[in-house]
């Protein structure tokens, strides 16, 4: 089934707030076509599912990752952009670029009341912006990549360029 796609911004119905009000900001970086959104069966989130039922490879498909970043004492949260058919090396490469003594997934419980988003459709777009988005330098180079809208009942879809031009974020490999 193929996915229908419009401007994310004509559709902010189908994106959690704290990514309508991002995209929606005068200034966003982003604007028609560079940023679409469709609407999605929400049992069909999951990456996997979603790329079989949709037809999306899953090199086309990126997952972002909250990481619970700690030194001491402090916690501090960052956003990690990884293509799904990769795997963020989150105690070696995040930990030591965020400078942090522990880093790990944060407990979905946190990342879904810090974020505002629903878990299994957290984004990039919308979070706050003293966070860092570190983006795998492999998500940069797709030219359509397909990541989440922050509700599962849509995806987002743009470049790998408009997504670090979206977040502000930082290229490095992240992967091993």
């Amino acid at each position: 089934m193929p996915l229908d796609w419009t401007p994310a911004v004509d559709r902010l119905d189908l994106v959690a707030d704290p990514v309508a009000k991002a995209i929606s900001q005068p200034g966003f970086p982003l604007s028609g076509e560079a940023l679409r959104v469709a609407e999605i069966d929400p049992e069909l989130a999951d990456t996997a599912a979603f790329c079989e039922r949709y037809g999306v490879a899953l090199e086309d498909s990126a997952n972002c990752v909250i990481v619970a970043a700690k030194r001491g004492g402090e916690t501090r949260y960052a956003a990690v952009m990884v293509l799904a058919t990769d795997r963020a090396d989150v105690n070696g490469i995040v930990r030591r670029h965020l400078d942090a003594r522990k880093a790990s997934f944060a407990p979905q419980a946190d990342a879904v009341a810090i974020t505002g988003m629903e878990y299994g459709g957290i984004t990039p777009v919308g979070l706050p912006a003293d966070w860092p988005v570190l983006v795998d330098e492999n998500v940069t180079r797709r030219s359509s990549v397909v990541i989440g809208s922050g509700v599962r009942r849509s995806k987002l879809g743009l470049s790998g360029a408009a997504l670090v031009e979206a977040t502000g974020a930082e290229v490095i490999a992240l992967t091993l």
